[in-house]
């Protein structure tokens, strides 16, 4: 596998090793001693799965107490995924990185515990995954504003109205979020 750094500090993309031909294709999702050999040991314990029509902006989402490190994939369709920095004592606080994953490129995205996560969807029927390094707490589960100027995420809504949940739609903005140390 691939593994390239974005501008966020622990933040990866993964371009795991895909082999191909004729009948379609096959490529490892998660090998723990690969991702340990990598540097990145980590224990999930939840997997998720949420399919969702174009336009729908789910997030920005973490849990704090008892954040989650999140590795996350697209089985069909495409998302513009977002991790941005909600680590008070980093350099990058409040800074974020925007990747593209889908169901043609293959890759992944590494959103270590201290970050906010959210993704527009870019197609109709799109399956995102994600596997968790902590439970779903939803007592601990806060929403940053996904268009927090403070923030300001260049989302590509290219003329859409995003759809947003009600629980989204009531996101607090970065300067109102309990920030991880």
């Amino acid at each position: 596998m691939n593994i390239i750094e974005t501008t966020l500090s622990g933040v990866l993309i993964i371009e795991p090793r895909v082999f191909g031909d004729a009948r379609g294709f096959f490529m490892e999702t998660w090998n723990a001693e690969a991702f340990a050999n990598a540097g990145l040991n980590l224990n999930f314990v939840q997997d998720n799965h949420s399919r969702s029509q174009k336009g729908v902006l789910r997030g920005l989402h973490f849990q704090n107490p008892g954040p989650q490190g999140k590795l996350v994939r697209v089985a069909r369709g495409a998302v513009f995924d977002v991790a941005v920095d909600l680590r008070g004592s980093s350099p990058t606080f409040g800074q974020w990185v925007g990747v593209e994953l889908s169901a043609a490129n293959k890759r992944m995205l590494w959103v270590p515990e201290g970050f906010a996560h959210g993704f527009l969807t870019l197609e109709d029927d799109t399956d995102f995954l994600y596997k968790c390094t902590a439970p779903y707490a939803p007592q601990s589960e806060h929403t940053l504003a996904w268009g927090d100027p403070a923030v300001g995420i260049d989302w590509p809504l290219i003329g859409l109205d995003p759809l947003i949940s009600e629980k989204d739609a009531r996101g607090l903005s970065l300067a109102d979020v309990k920030v991880f140390a």
